[in-house]
């Protein structure tokens, strides 16, 4: 059995190029369909956010026309429902890498709000990189790899291979030209090497022990490599 922790958002909202607050949280099929996996294999899963508090799902990933209809988005929250990690969950500053066998990022437009510049965050992204344990990051959660600097200001990440939401994805969804900063962007501009594939079927990118999905759709396919690595 292994013992996988989920680092999860604590934000409940996005804040927007113009101050508007979009609420939001993490993406519910990013957390519930790794969760699943893990749990389905017996794993132990400990969600971590920071100071401690409670995460916010994005109402938004519990709509039916993400999840294929309403009986999907009624199978995700009742799944989420039943989760009890994620209504008790530890604080990020008290986390021990040393303890968990696998760290797994979740999405959802939170991240962008506070990991991305989470600075203890950052230093579990590094530890975590350097430890070589598998480090599983799926869809907007790669916004916290920008928190991850070397004591030389240089980004631990920069010269992997990694994928995210897309530029493309976020014209999409609506929120291209609304926000402050776009992830394919600023993980370019901090010397990652970003690889995105078609706007919203699986693409997961493996690099070493760093393994990133680029949407919801890409999160089960990467417990999967996570579970791999665990053997």
């Amino acid at each position: 059995m292994s013992k996988i922790l989920f680092v999860v958002t604590g934000a409940d909202h996005w804040t927007l190029a113009d101050g508007t607050l979009h609420p939001t949280g993490f993406w519910a099929e990013e957390a519930v369909a790794p969760y699943e996996a893990f749990k389905k294999a017996g794993d132990e899963v400990v969600v971590a956010t920071p100071g401690g508090v409670v995460p916010t799902v994005d109402q938004g990933s519990l709509a039916p026309e993400v999840n294929g209809g309403q009986e999907g988005a009624d199978r995700i929250a009742a799944a989420l429902e039943a989760a009890p990690e994620f209504k008790q969950p530890v604080k990020l500053e008290d986390v021990n890498l040393d303890d968990y066998d696998a760290v797994f990022y979740p999405g959802g437009h939170g991240p962008m709000e506070d990991l991305a510049v989470d600075a203890t965050s950052g230093r579990l992204l590094v530890d975590a990189l350097d430890s070589g344990k598998p480090l599983a990051v799926v869809c907007h959660a790669p916004a916290a790899l920008l928190a991850a600097t070397r004591p030389d200001g240089t980004n631990a990440f920069a010269g992997y291979q990694v994928t995210g939401f897309s530029n493309d994805e976020e014209t999409q969804a609506g929120f291209a030209d609304k926000a402050k900063w776009l992830l394919q962007t600023r993980l370019g501009e901090a010397g990652l090497d970003v690889q995105v594939g078609e706007p919203w079927a699986p693409k997961v990118v493996v690099d070493r022990n760093l393994l990133t999905g680029q949407n919801p759709a890409s999160s089960a396919p990467l417990a999967e490599e996570v579970l791999k690595r665990l053997g």
